[in-house]
């Protein structure tokens, strides 16, 4: 067998996720990709475009990961999203809690990212208290909560939650023949409905939706391709190099930014490494804040008064700790969960839009009261 050198794997690894963060920041920036955005303009205004361009993403990052699928190159349930165990109330009741928090503070994770490289300083404050809330969710005292009360709630599945393995469970077909079928025909179905209106048909929506998409799909093949190893040299066991959670990773933005605070604070602590969620967040921020620059749109941003501070503070806590108990946010669960046609990503979204949905009736009901 071939003798692989890990670290320079590694680090091969991670220059290509911090490439394709990079390349989310500035499309991000550039064409406002923003789930809360997308629900906002529908709330308030009735227009659909953001929310088609959050839907062409979508379908773009399923067809290219069950594609891979199919192809044999990667497999759902080596991710955290398709495992046999379903925590369908962590997932919905978090996906609510981040989805309320998200528009309190302004946008999800992602976008708080994108603002930071804007000039935002609302949202460097999000950032911070977002990344500790997420940290005591994954491992300090609102951990112990989630594990005790909306963890225990779940059931098992004889195979892998995504659909192509239980529709392989169930009538004996092969996994990689069903991800093609079910993942391309509802990829597919999404770019239609995505780009059926006229105005879902702009360069702005057609790179946001597109190009978001195929960011998503590509970070899939990075650490599920690139970076994995049927034997580790010095485990001897099946390794996916640099992530956090030892599976491979697509893009989110709750978990890897607490983990790009732990890294921050604990640097010279050798036992500290450089991995795929630190580099996409600090990825992200400089890919927005170079397009921003360029464009003349960089723009240092406050906060407007207590009351303003109080939303946002409150906002990043809910993301926090909705984010890590739901397994992901709007681009964790939204793109890169939906990608593999996980029973529970789909729980989590309905989740966080609902959340959403709640907390903008809530501020148009404050909105007429104070009127």
């Amino acid at each position: 067998m071939q003798e692989v050198d890990v670290a320079a794997l590694s680090r091969l690894v991670l220059w290509a996720a911090f490439a394709l963060a990079v390349v989310f920041g500035a499309i991000a920036q550039r064409t406002h990709f923003c789930t809360m955005g997308a629900v906002s303009d529908i709330v308030t205004m009735g227009d659909w475009t953001r929310m088609r361009m959050w839907v062409a993403a979508i379908g773009v990052a399923m067809l290219g990961f069950n594609g891979m699928v199919a192809l044999g190159w990667i497999e759902a349930g080596k991710s955290i999203y398709a495992g046999p165990r379903v925590i369908w109330l962590s997932a919905l009741t978090g996906g609510a809690l981040f989805g309320f928090g998200m528009v309190l503070a302004s946008g999800c994770g992602s976008k708080t990212l994108v603002r930071i490289g804007g000039g935002n300083l609302k949202s460097l404050v999000v950032f911070v208290v977002l990344g500790l809330a997420a940290f005591a969710t994954l491992r300090g005292l609102t951990a112990v909560w989630r594990v005790a009360t909306v963890d225990r709630v779940a059931f098992e599945l004889p195979a892998g939650q995504d659909l192509p393995s239980l529709l392989a469970a169930a009538t004996g077909a092969a996994r990689g023949t069903l991800a093609a079928v079910v993942g391309g025909g509802l990829g597919l179905l999404l770019l239609a409905w995505a780009f059926a209106a006229r105005s879902a048909r702009t360069a702005d929506n057609l790179l946001g939706g597109l190009g978001i998409g195929a960011v998503v799909a590509a970070m899939w093949w990075v650490s599920g391709r690139l970076g994995h190893l049927a034997e580790d040299p010095n485990t001897l066991q099946e390794a996916f190099v640099a992530t956090n959670s030892q599976r491979m990773e697509s893009l989110t933005f709750v978990a890897p930014i607490a983990y790009t605070i732990d890294w921050l604070i604990f640097f010279s602590d050798k036992s500290k490494v450089l991995t795929i969620a630190v580099v996409t967040t600090v990825g992200v921020i400089v890919g927005s804040a170079a397009h921003a620059l360029a464009t003349r749109s960089f723009r240092w941003e406050g906060f407007r008064d207590a009351e303003d501070t109080a939303l946002h503070l409150i906002g990043a806590v809910l993301m926090g700790v909705g984010g890590v108990t739901a397994m992901g946010c709007t681009i964790g669960q939204g793109l890169s969960g939906v990608s593999t046609l996980s029973l529970s990503s789909f729980v989590a979204v309905a989740g966080i839009l609902g959340g959403a949905f709640a907390a903008l009736r809530w501020q148009v009901w404050r909105l007429e009261r104070q009127a």
